[in-house]
């Protein structure tokens, strides 16, 4: 009988804007104590909020859940204008976790806005990143900014003003989804203006290219990640359009082992979000079960670092 084999993608897990998230949140902890109050849960994952919940972090929704002379933190995802007005009317001390990457695209938003462009952002309605965005268009005389979500709203999204049209993304997409609501985009609206660089992320499009590949060599895909995390939502629907059967599991816990049985090639990787730790559970556990050999496949050549804000890199509280 042929050994199982659970194959490790790489890349794989936490990137360089959600390392910063975290380690912007545990050092608030550690310069000012608890509380430290994060609007939205900082990155997409129940086991990073448990564990920050557990050292003095409350999520909260609304700045209004906030009491006054505290400090808060904005996600990964970031936020609108509204949200940062309102911290600041209230007094809030407030240190700014947004990805570099998702800021990039408010700038390019705010930019396009100014030269009294209309706006087209592909992405997800509901999602905070997109919230965020939507809310950094600035108030125009000419420009509007308009949400399309796939290609039928990319085939039927009506806007003010076809010939003077600029296009960004969530970051968080599918490539390929993304690619084919453009295409279709560029057919309507032939001068539409889009990003120098692609708004998509290095790291979402790297485990994306690391699924495409696994998805091809194995039977079976273990995407560790939570059920809201965006990236990780994207990298099991990648799998299963190759052909590659996958799940989304927080723990080995949350795995249905009858979905393993009889498979001889699995592999397991995380979205951006997920922590190391629990890819090796999952994975030695598997082993346990199975008797297979763990490898790793594919190289991580990430090394992408985002600077912590400055007013946080002090020894101490002043």
């Amino acid at each position: 009988m042929s050994e199982v084999t659970i194959s490790l993608a790489n890349p794989r897990g936490f990137c360089a804007g959600v390392d910063r998230a975290i380690d912007i949140v545990n050092r608030a902890l550690d310069l000012y104590g608890r509380p430290i109050y994060v609007k939205h849960e900082v990155v997409h994952n129940r086991f990073v909020v448990k564990d920050l919940e557990s050292r003095g972090a409350i999520f909260i929704e609304e700045i209004k859940e906030i009491p006054d002379d505290s400090i808060v933190i904005f996600s990964a995802h970031g936020v609108s204008k509204k949200v940062e007005t309102e911290t600041n009317i209230r007094g809030l001390q407030f240190h700014d976790a947004t990805c570099p990457l998702v800021t990039k695209v408010h700038m390019e938003v705010i930019k396009h806005a100014r030269a009294e462009r209309d706006i087209i952002l592909i992405g997800h309605e509901g999602h905070p990143e997109v919230e965020g965005t939507m809310g950094r268009h600035i108030k125009s005389k000419n420009s509007k900014i308009y949400l399309v979500q796939d290609e039928k709203d990319a085939k039927s999204i009506k806007v003010n003003q076809p010939d003077n049209l600029a296009l960004v993304t969530q970051t968080t997409l599918s490539v390929d989804d993304t690619k084919a609501i453009i295409i279709e985009l560029r057919k309507r609206f032939p001068n539409l203006i889009t990003p120098k660089n692609d708004d998509i992320c290095y790291a979402t499009q790297n485990r994306q290219d690391a699924v495409k590949q696994l998805a091809l060599e194995n039977e079976f895909m273990i995407v560790v990640g939570s059920k809201n995390s965006s990236n990780s939502n994207r990298l099991k629907e990648l799998s299963d359009r190759c052909g590659c059967e996958a799940v989304l599991i927080d723990e080995f816990n949350d795995l249905d082992l009858k979905k393993i049985k009889d498979i001889k090639k699995i592999a397991i990787t995380a979205g951006a979000s997920a922590p190391e730790n629990r890819v090796q559970e999952i994975a030695e556990s598997i082993q346990i079960v199975t008797g297979g050999t763990i490898s790793e496949v594919g190289k991580d050549e990430e090394n992408i670092v985002f600077k912590m804000p400055p007013e946080l890199r002090r020894e101490k509280v002043q």
